[in-house]
């Protein structure tokens, strides 16, 4: 019992709760069974719809390729818990446009495409 470090550093250590690149672990709230569901929820998606297709070659990689993702998600994809709507819309009016003003935009090398209307 000579150590100075307590269990609970003890334990966050061993389980990896520390880590060396600075990443921020973020603990399943108390009496939210859900939380956690939702956070797999978010991994498994970004797993299958990303990071399964990338061969990420290092830190600063990987961070652009989340960042990417992630901007993707919150702009540019349709949620069907959001009729459809992306979380951080922007509001515009919808303008007919024929199919040849639509341009696909390619990110993450082709990986996800985005079709934009052009303005009239």
């Amino acid at each position: 019992m000579g150590s100075s470090t307590s269990t609970t550093e003890q334990s966050r250590d061993r389980f990896g709760v520390s880590d060396p690149h600075g990443a921020r672990v973020i603990l399943t709230p108390v009496r939210a069974p859900n939380a956690n569901a939702y956070a797999e929820q978010v991994i498994e998606t970004l797993r299958a719809e990303c990071l399964d297709w990338s061969l990420i070659l290092g830190r600063r990689h990987l961070d652009r390729t989340l960042r990417t993702y992630a901007t993707h998600d919150n702009r540019g994809r349709p949620h069907r818990g959001l009729d459809l709507a992306t979380p951080l819309a922007e509001v515009t009016h919808p303008v007919p446009i024929s199919a040849r003003d639509v341009h696909r935009r390619d990110l993450l090398g082709g990986l996800i495409h985005e079709y934009h209307g052009l303005a009239a």
